[in-house]
């Protein structure tokens, strides 16, 4: 084994899928992208990890809701374009040609040209950690998508693709919480 700086390790362990996140601060739509979320044991809570350097945080403060939308591989361009310039001056859905869907359950919209969205109210702020808390309440998911692999950053700026699935349900079965088999 090769020693790596500890200033790197982050990159070994990868979490969830790049999403992007939309907020609504009462007056107009914007779009985040977030490469470092989790999904919080078998429920529908996730975490994220944000902050004051990103414009859409202080609507997910105020309003204490937001959106998860989940790119696949060919909106990746976009994606990046969406992290590398500020709701501050841009209206991303615009530049970015995406197209917002009301929400039923929180007034961040959609994304339509997205694999899946979930609604989500924030339960909790970490501060000391930059750790927003989210709790889904509703989710969708377009089958009618060809593309669904989804993307997962590095976090130096290269990107892995979702491969092919295996499945192993009758192996873990006895194992999942009831519900989840």
């Amino acid at each position: 084994m090769k020693k790596m700086r500890m200033s790197r390790a982050f990159t070994l362990i990868e979490s969830g899928p790049v999403v992007l996140i939309t907020t609504n601060d009462g007056h107009r739509n914007n779009i985040m992208t977030i490469s470092w979320t989790m999904v919080v044991d078998f429920t529908p809570v996730f975490a994220m990890t944000t902050g004051p350097w990103n414009h859409s945080f202080a609507a997910l403060q105020k309003t204490r809701e937001c959106v998860i939308s989940i790119p696949t591989v060919d909106m990746l361009d976009k994606v990046v374009g969406v992290g590398t310039c500020s709701g501050a001056d841009t209206d991303k859905f615009e530049k970015f040609t995406l197209t917002p869907v009301k929400g039923k359950h929180v007034k961040a919209p959609l994304i339509k040209e997205c694999l899946a969205n979930i609604e989500c109210t924030v339960i909790d702020i970490v501060k000391d950690h930059n750790i927003i808390v989210l709790e889904g309440v509703a989710a969708y998911f377009d089958d009618s998508r060809k593309e669904k692999r989804t993307v997962h950053a590095v976090g130096d700026g290269t990107f892995i693709v979702d491969g092919r699935k295996l499945n192993r349900k009758k192996m873990m079965s006895s194992k999942l919480p009831a519900g989840l088999s």
